[in-house]
């Protein structure tokens, strides 16, 4: 069996790189529909909600440079272009959301999307015993399901 840089098999490296990539892809189209939200969110509830995703897609920009990270660290080449997310994408798309409700319906039904593809990564990288992924995705999952507790709170007022 062909190790890689860092001791993991190459073959399997590869593969779970190529799960890193999907990861990242619906990561920037998670950002991208952060940043519209932010920027369109009306309503009284505005300058709460408005901080508020400001913080999420800054946390997701440093996600999304920690997945290119590792995806290169496994010897792989990170994906980079818009062509490339959508097509490796799961998440809704969403386009001129103004109202609060909406919006955090649209963020906890794409952390549950980006939870599914994480816990896929999390379940191969245990196989091969990559630490470094495994333990990334182990963080990412706490946090997120986390947010998604707190957003269901904010839910029910």
């Amino acid at each position: 069996m062909k190790l890689n840089s860092i001791g993991l098999p190459s073959e399997a490296a590869q593969i779970l790189a190529a799960e890193l990539n999907v990861l990242l892809a619906n990561f920037q189209i998670y950002y991208q529909n952060l940043r519209g939200l932010h920027w369109n969110i009306r309503g009284k509830r505005f300058f709460d909600l408005h901080l508020k995703f400001e913080e999420l897609y800054n946390d997701s920009q440093i996600k999304i440079d920690l997945i290119a990270e590792r995806v290169l660290t496994l010897d792989a080449v990170p994906l980079h272009t818009f062509e490339d997310y959508i097509k490796n994408n799961k998440l809704e798309i969403v386009k001129n959301i103004h109202k609060d409700e909406k919006a955090i319906e649209i963020i906890i039904a794409s952390l549950s999307k980006l939870l599914t593809i994480e816990r896929v990564i999390l379940k191969k990288s245990g196989e091969i015993e990559d630490e470094g992924t495994n333990s990334m995705m182990s963080d990412f999952i706490a946090e997120q399901e986390k947010t998604i507790w707190m957003l269901k709170a904010w839910q029910h007022d």
